[in-house]
């Protein structure tokens, strides 16, 4: 089951080549994602929720599924992992209609003009 026509399969000789094509910068994006993700203030379930969350706004296919993944790793739940996907749903809509205050706004001004 999967979109590979659509979204080619990730694997680690893909990884390998894009690291190659700059390796400086994909050594620090990696570096920085691991650091990110280590225990801190949040433990590393809760990262991994946020994670999930934030990989269904973003519509990134290759985030929703390692992140989903590790938040299975870390302990989380099928319930709290499809909590948090609500949460993003709750977020993106709330944002769709916050932002019609702007479209509000146009439709006010060309109204006076």
């Amino acid at each position: 089951m999967g979109n590979e026509t659509l979204y080619p399969k990730a694997t680690k000789e893909l990884a390998d080549k894009k690291a190659a094509l700059a390796p400086k910068n994909f050594d620090a994006w990696r570096n920085f994602s691991k650091t990110v993700f280590e225990p801190g203030v949040l433990d590393e379930k809760t990262k991994q929720l946020i994670a999930v969350a934030v990989a269904h706004v973003t519509q990134c296919p290759y985030c929703i599924r390692s992140h989903s993944k590790y938040a299975i790793r870390k302990g989380a739940s099928k319930e709290e992992i499809m909590e948090a996907i609500w949460v993003a749903a709750e977020m993106r809509a709330g944002a769709a209609f916050a932002h019609a205050t702007i479209a509000m706004d146009e439709m006010e001004a060309a109204e006076r003009k």
